[in-house]
């Protein structure tokens, strides 16, 4: 039984899908738009927008898990980059999740995932 178990495993060890969510977040971050399939795409939402919320607060602090999480060239976007500083007033939501037509290879279906 999955109860309480609301994460994708995606095939994946765990350090193996932190380091999927970590790529994915940091070429996200510094592309402003990726194509990968709709379950990572819906996985990385949520891991996203705490990074651009963690950002928001511009505190020391926030700024080393920014750099834990995604890197530092990664981390420097969110926060001096103006990424968090363009969603000051907005209380969440910063991503918009498009579905596409389906991978012709595996039938995989795909999706773009983006900043709004």
């Amino acid at each position: 039984m999955r109860h309480a178990n609301n994460k994708r495993k995606f095939g994946r060890e765990k350090n193996q899908r932190n380091a999927l969510m970590k790529s994915l977040a940091r070429s996200l971050v510094l592309k402003q738009k990726i194509k990968t399939t709709e379950a990572k795409a819906k996985e990385l939402r949520p891991f996203v927008e705490k990074l651009i919320t963690l950002g928001k607060k511009e505190t020391l602090a926030s700024r080393r898990l920014l750099i834990a999480r995604v890197g530092e060239d990664a981390a420097k976007k969110i926060t001096a980059g103006g990424l968090a500083a363009g969603y000051k007033g907005r209380a969440g939501g910063y991503t918009r999740i498009t579905k596409m037509i389906q991978r012709k290879t595996d039938g995989a279906p795909m999706a773009v995932i983006e900043f709004v």
